[in-house]
């Protein structure tokens, strides 16, 4: 059972947030972005969720602090602060998800579960699909009888899309996760990246990329 820290100096909303995830978590909660960092020294944290307004060590701080040290922690932000520049900020310095207050228990769950599944998939940097197998380290993807090394981009957008088969993402969605959210790229640019890679991986049924009138793209795996 994964392991969840949770950072909140609000004791109610520390006790509402934890209550919502041990009935599928292990669950450490911590009072301040101090006590927390003291936490995920000890080791086995799986995932974090913070606050960000938080006295002696704030949200911003924690964060800061673990991604010098090198965690890769998955991170998730749960805040009252909703503003773009707030949110900007926190995935400048290296967030993996933002939510703000008040929060739907089943949509924290629903993205706890996804941080989840896509550190698991960076871990083991390889996702197979039948015979075809997208290897992260060589930015390739390959089968019995194909090898296609795509370019970074491309291949962090296949990847992405594959960590999630059958979910929609909005070309915004898509822009910010890989091209980051002070990026001078528009929307165009995920349009043409997806079109290379149907082209570049005509040859691998396994693989399906589909467009989603108005909404996206999502990846279908057959």
């Amino acid at each position: 059972m994964a392991t969840i820290l949770v950072a909140e100096d609000d004791r109610n909303m520390r006790l509402l947030t934890s209550a919502r995830l041990k009935d599928y978590y292990t669950v450490k909660t911590a009072c301040d972005g101090a006590e927390a960092l003291e936490i995920i020294h000890n080791g086995g944290i799986d995932l974090i969720v913070a606050d960000i307004m938080m006295p002696k060590m704030d949200g911003y701080e924690l964060l800061m602090a673990i991604r010098s040290e090198g965690y890769e922690t998955p991170f998730l932000f749960l805040t009252a602060k909703e503003t773009f520049a707030d949110k900007a900020k926190g995935f400048e310095l290296g967030t993996d998800d933002y939510m703000t207050k008040p929060f739907s228990s089943e949509e924290l769950l629903w993205r706890v579960k996804a941080l989840l599944r896509r550190s698991n998939i960076n871990q083991e940097k390889k996702i197979l699909i039948g015979n075809v197998v997208l290897d992260s380290e060589k930015y390739a993807v390959y089968s019995d009888t194909e090898y296609i090394e795509l370019p970074k981009k491309e291949f962090d957008l296949l990847f992405k899309l594959l960590s999630y088969p059958e979910q929609i993402f909005s070309k915004e969605q898509l822009l910010t996760s890989i091209w980051g959210i002070t990026s001078e790229s528009g929307e165009e640019t995920v349009k043409t990246h997806i079109s290379r890679i149907r082209n570049r991986l005509k040859n691998m049924p396994e693989i399906n990329i589909q467009t989603i009138k108005g909404l996206g793209y999502k990846a279908v795996v057959n």
